[in-house]
């Protein structure tokens, strides 16, 4: 017989208040991305940036403080990167959808931002938060430019490329195949060679997410 899990409103309490105290604790980004421009060093962690980064921390700009001089916080408007100008020929940028300013920093140049990616010409349908805002490399693309980014029409895919399979592993596959339909395979077997998974930071992100759906919050 499986014992029903007892509900224990005093230890759900205090596992609120942990997860508040633990919010409430937790740096704004002002702090967490301030940095001293004379020891290129951020002061909450006491480390200090790549030398390869000075030259862009002193010439370039972060997203918000772009944002922050801009009618309606730049919500509409096209951002781009210095190492995607550098790097790609077909048009890299974000449409910014949605911006949510921490008053409390100097100036209002921290906080998050919302909006569309476009990279190397393939827009993503959803809208998802820009990601790496405190970098030294954003750029405002000017209106007069807009229209050529989006107008950019990419490149078809090429058909995915396949090799035979080794000898040994065809074999095992034919065997396998006839076995469980009791047919012979008519085409020969080819193995792909692009990768059907994308190990980004939202794919891991979501394994996170799951894992702790299925193990729950420890009290």
């Amino acid at each position: 017989m499986v014992r029903k899990k007892q509900f224990r409103p005093i230890a759900e309490m205090a596992r609120k208040v942990r997860a508040y105290r633990e919010l409430k604790s937790r740096p704004r980004e002002s702090q967490k991305y301030a940095l001293d421009y004379d020891t290129m060093t951020r002061p909450l962690t006491g480390k200090m940036l790549p030398v390869l980064a000075w030259r862009d921390v002193r010439l370039e700009s972060p997203l918000f403080p772009l944002l922050a001089g801009m009618r309606f916080f730049g919500v509409g408007r096209l951002f781009t990167r210095k190492s995607w100008l550098e790097d790609h020929t077909e048009p890299s940028y974000w449409q910014i959808t949605k911006v949510k300013v921490d008053y409390t920093a100097e100036n209002m140049d921290h906080g998050k931002a919302w909006g569309i990616l476009t990279y190397k010409g393939k827009q993503e349908s959803e809208v998802k938060e820009v990601d790496k805002i405190m970098y030294h490399d954003w750029r405002l693309i000017p209106k007069h430019m807009e229209q050529q980014y989006r107008d950019f029409i990419p490149l078809p895919q090429p058909p995915p490329r396949s090799v035979p399979y080794p000898p040994l592993l065809r074999a095992m596959l034919l065997a396998q195949y006839k076995k469980t339909t009791g047919k012979v395979l008519a085409e020969e077997p080819a193995l792909p060679l692009h990768r059907q998974v994308q190990f980004n930071k939202d794919y891991f992100k979501k394994q996170e997410e799951e894992r702790q759906a299925k193990e729950g919050t420890a009290v």
